[in-house]
């Protein structure tokens, strides 16, 4: 049965709609007059290469979010460089944001960014990502142990409760808070199934998807290709290891999970190569960033429901988390219809497959 598809308890309402442009570098503009006129809010994301989200879908619906509040914003891509994101934080703190959001490349340098925003009295968000060590206000995100529950529900449902099996995990990024939070809660699930055996477990530093091609294969030779599902961190961890199932003749046969319902991912899961994504959407994400960002830029105190742990500056940060969803071939549509993937992209040369889906 299709699932419906749920923002979760958001403790802030969401005040995105449509949706804007996006471009490589950076993009800044005023939405007009209103209460937040004279806010300025600065977001800097990550990279093109752990995700194509970042782009397709993080950028164009915070664009929208902050055009409807009438709130002047500054969003600009670190292009995976640590010390670009720093370049780019001060520039914005020197241009006058009064809120910065960052999605952190590593903890270190998120938390000397967040530092130095505190100093000049810059109210700092961590968004998808928690900064370990940080001085975030806010984590706002999804509940990233329930995405790595769902990545191991979802493999168990494909190779069966009961069928003994030689499972690998290719983790995300060593440095990403996130990638630790979804292997716990994979561990969580298939850790309790005794015809479950490990074989090989790596993280993919920088989530890079060629580094994760060469990390499978080693494992897949190192196994004699006894490799009988694999628990990959998110759709480009799992496109990489389907192409060496594929090279070996085995693509379909191994079930493969994924993360953050990409075009790929989602084409994988019709072909029948992939078992299963888990969703998050982007503009319920974005949605929840961009009313705190502008709660903050107005000077008010928004409530946050939930809290996470920094382990490592020994704290709790106040959070919203949002509930991410498990996506297999039956409820593909329901990621088209809430807007994260469109049918066009989607159904190109996968016409067939659209259609057994129900998507037109």
């Amino acid at each position: 049965m299709p699932v419906v598809l749920a923002a979760g308890s958001l403790g802030l309402a969401l005040t995105l709609t449509g949706c804007g442009s996006s471009s490589d570098s950076g993009d800044s503009g005023s939405g007009g007059s209103g209460a937040a006129a004279d806010a300025k809010i600065g977001v800097i994301l990550p990279d093109t290469e752990s995700s194509v989200r970042w782009e397709t879908a993080d950028r164009p619906a915070l664009e929208a979010a902050f055009k409807d509040a009438g709130v002047d914003y500054d969003i600009q891509n670190a292009q995976g460089d640590a010390t670009q994101m720093q370049k780019i934080a001060d520039s914005m703190i020197t241009s006058g944001v009064t809120v910065l959001a960052i999605v952190n490349l590593d903890n270190a340098s998120g938390a000397a960014i967040e530092e130095k925003a505190k100093n000049q009295g810059i109210a700092t968000i961590d968004y998808d990502r928690l900064t370990l060590g940080g001085s975030a206000s806010y984590y706002v995100s999804y509940d990233n142990e329930k995405v790595g529950e769902l990545q191991g529900e979802g493999l168990q449902n494909c190779l069966g409760q009961d069928t003994k099996a030689n499972i690998v995990y290719l983790n995300g990024s060593p440095d990403d808070s996130n990638a630790t939070a979804f292997a716990k809660g994979a561990h969580t699930v298939l850790d309790a199934n005794s015809n479950y055996k490990v074989v090989a477990e790596q993280a993919v530093p920088g989530w890079d998807n060629t580094q994760a091609t060469k990390i499978f294969e080693q494992m897949y030779t190192e196994n004699n290709g006894k490799i009988d599902g694999v628990l990959a961190a998110n759709d480009g961890l799992g496109g990489s290891a389907i192409s060496i199932l594929q090279k070996n003749g085995v693509a379909g046969k191994v079930p493969v999970t994924g993360q953050d319902a990409t075009v790929q991912g989602l084409q994988d899961i019709l072909a029948g190569t992939q078992c299963m994504t888990v969703y998050k959407s982007a503009k319920q994400e974005a949605g929840a960033l961009a009313d705190l960002a502008i709660g903050l830029a107005k000077g008010d105190e928004p409530k946050a429901d939930g809290s996470v742990t920094d382990s490592e500056g020994k704290r709790d940060v106040p959070a919203v988390l949002l509930d991410p969803v498990a996506v297999t071939k039956d409820n593909v549509k329901a990621v088209i219809d809430d807007g994260g993937a469109t049918a066009a992209d989607v159904c190109k040369g996968f016409e067939k497959e659209c259609t057994d889906a129900g998507i037109k």
